[in-house]
């Protein structure tokens, strides 16, 4: 080959080289990190009742299908889940059990990203609202609204006095502990359906009347979510809409949340594996992480 020829293929050959390097190194620097991600919060974070169960903590009732884990399978994130059933806002400080540290434990000033579902069990709410609802109803006949005459305004009092300030200091400590994350605080999906449907009696034995009052309830603990997200600097994420129509009375295949009675999950009244992935898929959507 003539040395002029020689030249310019060497030529071409270094041009080529250097591109394809500076090609490389751009791609590099675009490149995505994978996000920092702590999951906090309750039952419904933890996917309590969803299989497969995480061996790791028994004690939890953690789901390795919860929408933790959906979120951080779709976006590549790097998850340390520290959810646990029944847990409060105090649990955010305060160990809920022996060997269970408190939640911000998990949190650090290189923390991305933080989603919780926190507050339902503050006074515990839910667990009372639903006993005491379904045993009048019961006793009722499906009749009337017997919980809402007995309890009146006694629950939504509570969720305003009490849990209300709770969320506000759990969501300023998760601020203070991962001061560079985006903080994500998740409203309940709908548990009842906005008025009484008579063919779900036999799964959820609420009163006709106390239908709406329950959803008022939870109406109500949403409300004081969203308020104490927005006065912290946290995002709200808001299933009202969404969850319609997903409901315990709705059928399998349909409902986000199982019912009290002849569900299909270990743990009723709480998000079954298809409420949990919505529940990511939303969350998601409203980040902008999908």
């Amino acid at each position: 080959m003539p040395k002029h020829a020689l030249r310019r293929v060497m030529t071409a050959s270094v041009a080529l080289a250097g591109t394809l390097a500076l090609g490389l190194t751009d791609a590099t620097a675009h490149a995505t990190p994978s996000l920092d991600y702590v999951a906090l919060g309750d039952s419904y974070s933890a996917g309590s009742g969803v299989l497969p169960v995480d061996l790791t903590n028994l004690l939890c009732l953690r789901s390795t299908a919860n929408y933790p884990h959906v979120i951080a399978s779709a976006t590549g994130a790097r998850l340390k889940d520290v959810t646990c059933g029944a847990a409060q806002t105090s649990h955010f400080t305060q160990a809920q059990y022996p060997g269970v540290a408190p939640q911000v434990d998990a949190l650090s000033t290189g923390t991305d990203l933080v989603t919780l579902t926190i507050g339902g069990n503050d006074n515990n709410t839910f667990i009372n609202a639903i006993t005491a609802c379904g045993s009048a109803g019961v006793l009722s006949g499906g009749k009337g609204s017997p919980c809402k005459d007995r309890h009146g305004t006694s629950f939504v009092d509570q969720i305003e006095n009490n849990t209300y300030p709770a969320l506000k200091a759990a969501l300023r400590r998760v601020h203070a502990e991962a001061p560079n994350a985006r903080v994500a605080a998740l409203g309940y999906p709908w548990i009842t359906p906005a008025t009484a449907d008579p063919s779900c009696f036999a799964k959820l034995p609420i009163a006709a009347g106390d239908v709406p009052y329950l959803r008022d309830i939870q109406a109500r603990l949403n409300a004081v979510v969203e308020r104490a997200a927005e006065e912290t600097g946290a995002t709200y994420v808001d299933f009202s809409k969404v969850s319609e129509g997903h409901d315990a009375c709705e059928a399998p295949g349909t409902r986000w949340i199982e019912p009290l009675l002849f569900g299909h999950s270990l743990v009723p009244v709480h998000p079954n594996a298809l409420g949990e992935r919505r529940m990511a898929e939303h969350t998601m959507g409203v980040l902008g992480l999908s």
